[in-house]
């Protein structure tokens, strides 16, 4: 499942799932750009070693994805920094949590800029090249919540089921120019965040950390393991490779048994 030669964008990419993808991008041979927030010193160091360790080219963008034109300019620069974008992993996103009726408005419309929107503007700019090279994949990073739904992230689980749908769309409408449009579906995922909501939570209960990683695990998922931002990322290079040349339009759930339930 090689990608060597090939150039690759993935939002979000500075921690958590969006690195793990990257750095599984860049072990398959394809050159990245990073694209997120952070300590730019950190993040520079997360990018030269990076390239040291794969050999390919990685570079970073800090583009807000908050607004089309930041969109925009991300794929632009891209282009221009490769020749070409062949892989488009559109991952960046934030989440609130709230009861619907006391949801903030302006939380509504930060989630839905970058979880939505911004997955939109991706595809829109990046689709003109590919099918006029004849060859791209594009990986939206979706979620368990855009086929079920919890309550108190309205805007998240909209997001995330409009993710799907436009996955849809744009699978539909390249199915035969050599571009394929899929969507992973994660649930609960190790990332740095999620270990210290639940080292939070065993300080807070007086528990292990294990004992909180079951009971968190437990409300959603039948399997009490979490999914690794390095699995997302081999799961990305798989959809990518020519193995999956035949997939698109498809929602891939990784779990735990969530949505089977």
């Amino acid at each position: 499942m090689t990608l060597i030669g090939r150039h690759a964008l993935v939002t979000g990419s500075t921690s958590g799932i969006g690195w793990g993808v990257a750095r599984a991008l860049a072990h398959a041979g394809a050159d990245v750009m990073l694209n997120g927030f952070g300590d730019p010193d950190e993040i520079d160091e997360r990018r030269r070693a990076l390239a040291e360790e794969t050999r390919v080219t990685v570079g970073y963008d800090p583009a807000d994805l908050s607004s089309a034109e930041g969109v925009a300019g991300l794929v632009e620069r891209t282009q221009a920094a490769f020749g070409s974008l062949d892989v488009l992993v559109n991952n960046a996103g934030i989440q609130h949590v709230a009861p619907l009726d006391e949801f903030p408005v302006e939380r509504w419309d930060a989630v839905i800029a970058l979880n939505l929107s911004a997955v939109f503007h991706g595809m829109r700019c990046a689709i003109p090249q590919m099918r006029q090279r004849g060859w791209g994949r594009i990986v939206n990073i979706a979620s368990a919540h855009g086929l079920v739904a919890s309550t108190q992230k309205v805007a998240y689980v909209a997001a995330k089921h409009g993710v799907l749908g436009a996955t849809k769309v744009a699978a539909l409408e390249l199915a035969n120019t050599g571009v394929t449009v899929n969507a992973v579906c994660p649930g609960w995922v190790l990332t740095p965040l999620v270990e210290r909501q639940i080292a939070d939570r065993a300080a807070a209960n007086g528990t292990s950390v294990a004992e909180e990683s079951v009971a968190l695990l437990s409300e959603k998922q039948p399997m009490h393991t979490f999914t690794t931002p390095e699995q997302i990322g081999d799961l990305v290079v798989f959809l990518c490779s020519d193995a999956a040349a035949t997939m698109t339009g498809a929602p891939v759930s990784i779990d735990g048994g969530w949505t089977a339930q």
